[in-house]
């Protein structure tokens, strides 16, 4: 697989390598900037930014310096890549209105970094003759210099006119990832994918630090990254196969008691625990991996939710 990688980019950047492109940025938040940055690694030029906040102003100076901070149509005046690196939301007005007056030139590349989107909406500027490309970065960005050195290997989901294909494949490797082709029918189910396991990740072990302090644990952050790490490597290379836990086991007393104590103790993390323990009972009953006998009570217990207090848990005494 690595060999076949190495052979790709070859052939990709020595086939459609682009020229050294004058590059913009529009928008200077986390993203835009350390794109720009590595691609002047690669040997293109930035040559112009805009930012609003003090913050975007800060990460242009820092990670492209010397480069004149102006306003968006300016950008698009002096670049031949544009970088439109907006947050999603604001994406489609941001294209339509630099169409709407004039900025896009003829063959100007005009690429944004949103994992929601595809080409589809750069239209207003590929009406105007610009070069649609979507090159969405999987990483999560600091908006310092450490970025522009994690995107090395990091995977790009890429969408583009199949005559751009090669040239948004090669700009990618440029900035040192591995294009991964994504078809624009495809974008939101792709996004939310990546949503779902990196945004949701967060909230959940941010959730396990907060109840191992309410615990008395003094260093939850040293008790979990061994557990997290393995679990996460174990969940990559084996699916579903890697479930372990009282709920794939339907130990149904464990988990009543669990509810019990969140909803003492932290019932702002109930709903979450309860979804989630509903999806791996029914990821581990279609795996093969808990026996339909004992989901059946386990499954009534998260469908009744947490046990009132006067009565206890089963299996409270084994705690």
């Amino acid at each position: 697989m690595r060999k076949r990688l190495s052979e790709r980019r070859e052939r990709v950047v020595t086939t459609s390598r682009p020229a050294r492109l004058r590059v913009g940025v529009v928008g200077a938040g986390r993203v835009g900037p350390a794109l720009a940055a590595a691609l002047a690694l690669a040997g293109h030029r930035p040559v112009a930014a805009s930012g609003v906040s003090d913050a975007s102003r800060r990460r242009a100076e820092a990670l492209l310096p010397g480069v004149p901070l102006v306003e968006p149509a300016e950008v698009l005046a002096r670049s031949e890549l544009v970088l439109l690196t907006v947050p999603d939301d604001a994406l489609p007005a941001l294209v339509a209105g630099l169409a709407e007056t004039g900025a896009v030139r003829p063959g100007q590349l005009i690429a944004h970094a949103s994992g929601r989107y595809g080409t589809a909406v750069l239209d207003p500027a590929t009406r105007a003759g610009g070069l649609p490309l979507a090159l969405h970065p999987v990483m999560t960005f600091t908006g310092s210099a450490v970025d522009v050195q994690r995107l090395a290997g990091c995977s790009f989901g890429v969408t583009a006119p199949l005559e751009l294909r090669l040239a948004a494949e090669a700009l990618v490797i440029e900035m040192g990832g591995e294009p991964e082709w994504i078809e624009e029918r495809d974008r939101p189910l792709y996004h939310a994918a990546l949503a779902l396991g990196a945004n949701h990740l967060v909230t959940l072990v941010a959730q396990s630090l907060e109840l191992l302090r309410t615990a008395g644990v003094e260093a939850p952050d040293r008790m979990l990254g061994p557990l997290l790490g393995a679990a996460l490597d174990n969940a990559l290379r084996s699916g579903d196969a890697a479930l372990t836990g009282p709920v794939a086991r339907g130990d149904a007393g464990t988990v009543a008691a669990h509810l019990a104590e969140l909803r003492a103790h932290a019932p702002g993390a109930l709903p979450g625990y309860l979804a989630m323990a509903r999806t791996t009972a029914d990821r581990a009953l279609d795996h093969g991996l808990l026996r339909p006998e004992a989901a059946q009570e386990l499954l009534g217990v998260l469908a009744d939710g947490p046990v009132p207090d006067e009565g206890g848990a089963e299996g409270d005494e084994d705690r």
